[in-house]
């Protein structure tokens, strides 16, 4: 953890030093200790103190013991060996006068309390009281025998045999044990007492010891806390006892160890202070340089939002006219033209629906559009999907199947529909024939009562390299020749925002040839409660009759429109400049029953002033604003307007769609 070499004092140069220095292997196993410091400390000082106080003290003990006994049996049996030697002729003779008196001798000694001298010829002589509790006394036996000058043939009986040899008579004596269980108690409490003394001696010392070293750790422990904590200007301040204000270097003296490693904890503090110091400069200069690149992207965000929405509106307004104009031309092309006409038609659809996306993708990141939650029943979406996409996968013999299992979600209906219709036509594109494309929804109880869709298939799967990048912008995993039928790699990343918006994400599961699982997760709802799906719109009705104005400062769309809106059979009149078309709708004598107005007019025309002289002065009118601009500002400003919109290129059919739902309603008088 330091850097041994250099010091303030110079250069260590010694073998120690270099072993220090060469990088350690890292260790394989895992060390595990329990407890603390001073603990271990505490005992392995006080356990092999005590073990050896508490061995040397009881093998003491047991020795004194040992010889308190011995010494208290040896007086007992050598009093009742001396009334033994005395009364043998006294016993032998039958003179009980006599062995009263060496009975009565013996008690004067003090040693004993009682003796009895018996043999088996009805002879017993005895001295001293008679202890009424035999537990205190203990007994010694002494048999009597005859000495070698008592072998005198007069005295002896018929049928004796020599001295010596058979006992004639026993003695014994009684000794008091109280003394002696005193002394023995005595001795115990004296090795005990040593023992003790000797414990807390140990205990003492090594508690010394103990907070003499885990005093410096303790402080060491903390100082390292302080510097993961950041605070780098902490130190240890652990030095020798001494005169030395640092540790001397090794080799050079005797040094603790702990002094050693708080000098190196101090110095790693000091090097990480100047490494934050410089650290901190070089983040301030890469905050710097960040804050700049950031302020250059935001500005060349912003130029390419300009460039998208001027190039989106240019493009758009040409396009909007070529679908007019080939619309119009369908129906009277002939056989040979019909072909060229169709495959216009189809290139203008596919450049339409591009910028549609752009559009889509525009509007999220300007956060235009404001979710409208209500209680979605998965059943009513899923069947209006199947019914969507079943001719499609008929055509490419894919089963699809669902499973709504009755459940509900709080969401906006329009926006969900948008993203599993997404992800369901990507599952149809990628599977193969013959194969299953599932979409099962099932309870999700990770976080909260939740709801989650999946949209499963067995195609060939995504690799983990493409997991990523999938929800960008124009990236496509198998399209690398660029085919537009094969869409234009902008619907998962127009899934992705729509999820953000609904507050969740789009996960994706999948490997090369094991197919692929797109989910999200919403919150449940109540099926019960779950609002009933709107009604089919009615089929298309003639518009014959219906009196349309278009404003549009641009001729061809004005010609084409004219021309398509005659061809439905309405009434058309076009006008090219806001105040013609403002005066035009005051007038009080013309009736309109749509207003189409471009948002973009010539000169300081607008067309919002158009569409709000419309809601004024004929508000039973259809105003629609139309317009190939799609900057955030202007939609903001078309959204807080409240204001009806038709991104250029308009399609026929849905204009067709929005003009027959104003056929239905009723005319003025």
């Amino acid at each position: 953890m330091s850097d041994k070499g250099t010091t303030p004092d110079g250069p260590r140069a010694d073998s120690t030093q270099a072993l220090q220095q060469q990088p350690q292997p890292p260790s394989t196993t895992t060390l595990l200790v329990r407890g603390n410091l001073q603990r271990d400390l505490f005992r392995l000082g006080v356990v092999p103190c005590a073990a050896v106080a508490l061995a040397l003290t009881g093998w003491f003990t047991h020795n004194r013991l040992q010889t308190l006994e011995a010494a208290f049996d040896a007086e007992g049996q050598a009093v009742a060996r001396q009334v033994a030697a005395m009364s043998d002729l006294s016993l032998y003779a039958g003179d009980l006068p006599a062995l009263q008196n060496v009975a009565n001798a013996a008690l004067r000694g003090g040693q004993v309390m009682r003796v009895e001298i018996s043999n088996s010829a009805g002879v017993f002589v005895t001295a001293g009281p008679k202890a009424s509790s035999l537990a205190q006394l203990r007994m010694f036996t002494s048999p009597v025998t005859l000495r070698e000058a008592s072998r005198a043939s007069a005295f002896a009986p018929a049928g004796s045999t020599a001295a010596g040899e058979t006992p004639i008579g026993l003695v014994q004596t009684f000794r008091d044990t109280t003394a002696y269980a005193r002394e023995r108690s005595r001795s115990l409490m004296a090795g005990i007492g040593i023992a003790m003394v000797a414990l807390l001696a140990a205990w003492a010392s090594v508690r010394h010891m103990a907070r003499t070293v885990a005093r410096p750790l303790r402080r060491v422990s903390r100082t390292v806390a302080a510097l993961e904590a950041g605070h780098f200007e902490a130190r240890c301040d652990v030095v020798e006892d001494g005169s030395r204000s640092t540790p001397a270097p090794p080799g050079k003296g005797h040094t603790h160890e702990l002094a050693v490693l708080a000098h190196d904890i101090d110095r790693l503090a000091e090097r990480l202070q100047r490494n934050r110091q410089v650290s901190e400069e070089r983040v301030r200069e890469a905050t710097a340089v960040a804050l700049q690149r950031m302020a250059e992207a935001e500005q060349a965000a912003l130029s390419r939002a300009r460039f998208l929405a001027a190039a989106s509106h240019d493009l758009r307004q040409p396009l909007h006219a070529m679908g007019l104009f080939i619309d119009g031309l369908l129906p009277s092309a002939t056989q040979a033209q019909r072909p060229a006409v169709l495959r216009l038609q189809e290139s203008t659809e596919f450049m339409g629906v591009l910028l549609d996306d752009l559009l889509e993708i525009s509007r999220l990141d300007a956060q235009v559009l404001t979710p409208a939650i209500t209680k979605v029943p998965l059943a009513a979406l899923f069947d209006q999907l199947d019914a969507q996409h079943a001719p499609t996968a008929a055509e490419t013999r894919v089963r699809l199947r669902w499973s709504d299992r009755g459940l509900a979600v709080c969401t906006d209906a329009a926006l969900l529909q948008r993203i599993v219709g997404n992800l369901v036509a990507n599952a149809l594109r990628h599977a193969p024939p013959g194969g299953t494309v599932l979409v099962a929804a099932r309870r999700s109880h990770g976080e909260g009562d939740n709801v989650r869709i999946e949209v499963r298939d067995n195609g060939v799967g995504i690799a983990p390299i493409h997991q990523g990048r999938i929800f960008e912008e124009f990236y496509q995993v198998a399209n690398t020749e660029r085919d537009r039928r094969r869409g234009f790699g902008l619907g998962l990343a127009i899934c992705a925002r729509i999820a953000a918006l609904l507050g969740t994400r789009i996960s994706v599961r999948s490997a090369l040839q094991a197919g692929s699982t797109f989910a999200l997760t919403l919150p449940a709802a109540h099926a019960a409660e779950a609002a009933v799906p709107q009604a089919p719109p009615r089929a298309l009705t003639p518009l014959a009759g219906l009196h349309c104005m278009v404003v549009d400062d641009d001729p061809a769309i004005l010609d084409g429109s004219r021309a398509l809106l005659e061809q439905w059979g309405c009434q058309v009149e076009c006008i090219a400049t806001g105040a013609e078309a403002i005066a035009r709708l005051g007038t009080g004598d013309l009736h309109f029953d749509a207003v189409l107005c471009d948002l973009q007019l010539a000169g300081a025309d607008d067309g919002m002033d158009v569409i709000t002289a419309a809601k004024r002065l004929q508000p039973d009118a259809l105003a629609v604003l139309i317009s190939g601009a799609t900057g955030p500002e202007v939609l903001q400003r078309l959204r807080h307007g409240g204001v009806m919109l038709l991104t250029k290129p308009v399609a026929p059919a849905k204009l067709r769609a929005l003009l027959s739902t104003r056929r239905h309603a009723p005319s003025p008088a």
